[in-house]
């Protein structure tokens, strides 16, 4: 999942995006207690792509604070 697909998602969406992420990885955590994981990989990635949403929720919030806070 790239920045640039996510940028287009409302911030509902990305919180539903990051709360299905987040599942995945406690998943997928377990699943590596019990036994050897198929692709340690994933978690990785989930992790990073836990992060980009994260990041794009974070610039969408700021995004109105910013356009009004010029000097004069």
């Amino acid at each position: 999942m790239e920045a640039k697909e996510l940028r287009n998602l409302t911030l509902e969406e990305l919180e539903q995006k990051s709360d299905e992420l987040r599942e995945d990885l406690f998943k997928l955590r377990m699943r590596g207690a019990v036994r050897s994981l198929e692709n340690p990989a994933r978690l990785r990635q989930l992790r990073r792509d836990i992060a980009r949403v994260e990041t794009v929720k974070r610039e969408l919030s700021r995004k109105p604070a910013l356009g009004g806070g010029g000097s004069p």
